[in-house]
């Protein structure tokens, strides 16, 4: 009776070990293929937390060649405002507007610069986890020392994130029409 008190969990880690395996490997390939792609784009209903209040946002990002442009979809008062997005800029600017979407961290994160950093997490952040939940595959990626990613994918394609810094998640995001 002992004996099969221990061989059961140790079948169920050799099961979930299994579908980490799986989840890795197609992750694995969905990063390499997408780290050579020089076209990308998609749509995010994202919300950013700010220490004190949140603000939603809907996006769409595309990527061309090297250039990577962040286009608001909402809310209305800036909607169509376009930014190509650089490491460190905090402001959307459109030919006399600037607006300031203000830091969700101390190290620069915005909303505007968070689904960049998502897609660069995918292409060459550090696989630190992987599980299944609810259907999707699920996968957690150091971006940095100070933040990571954690990614849901329903058929291959991502369909929902976060973005946590120093423990706390300021982005979450649902994706959608992935291409």
């Amino acid at each position: 009776m002992k004996k099969t008190l221990v061989l059961i969990p140790l079948l169920f880690c050799l099961l979930l070990t299994g579908c980490g395996n799986a989840a890795r490997e197609r992750f694995e390939t969905f990063s390499r293929e997408l780290a050579q792609k020089d076209a990308l784009s998609f749509t995010a209903a994202l919300t950013a937390s700010y220490p004190d209040r949140t603000a939603s946002f809907s996006l769409r990002y595309a990527l061309e060649g090297d250039v990577q442009r962040v286009t608001v979809l909402s809310p209305g008062e800036i909607s169509g405002i376009t930014a190509k997005v650089e490491k460190g800029a905090t402001a959307l600017e459109y030919d006399w507007l600037i607006l300031d979407t203000g830091d969700l961290d101390a190290y620069g994160l915005t909303p505007m610069s968070a689904l960049p950093l998502l897609v660069e997490a995918l292409r060459t952040g550090h696989p630190d986890a992987f599980w299944e939940e609810g259907g999707c595959d699920a996968v957690e990626l150091s971006v940095s020392d100070h933040c990571l990613a954690r990614v849901w994918f329903d058929g291959g394609i991502p369909c929902r994130a976060e973005l946590q810094c120093d423990g706390v998640v300021t982005v979450a995001c649902e994706i959608e029409n992935w291409s």
